[in-house]
């Protein structure tokens, strides 16, 4: 994982920065609840659970289910 989300990849999968920041907020609050482990750089440094969920967006292992009208 690089040090900074791949956000021009992540905006590929959304429709917009809106749905981006919405998905990325609800999981990066899923991780909190489910104490999910943080990834460490190679320099040490953890990772934040909001990088961590865009990262995951950006590599499509994260589904985002629209709720349609």
């Amino acid at each position: 994982m690089s040090k900074r989300p791949l956000i021009e990849l992540a905006l590929k999968r959304v429709r917009n920065r809106y749905e981006l920041v919405h998905a990325a907020a609800k999981l990066a609050k899923e991780l909190y609840e489910t104490g999910a482990e943080s990834y460490v750089t190679e320099e040490g440094i953890p990772l934040k659970k909001t990088v961590i969920a865009i990262d995951e967006i950006a590599k499509g292992r994260a589904i985002i289910i629209r709720k349609t009208d």
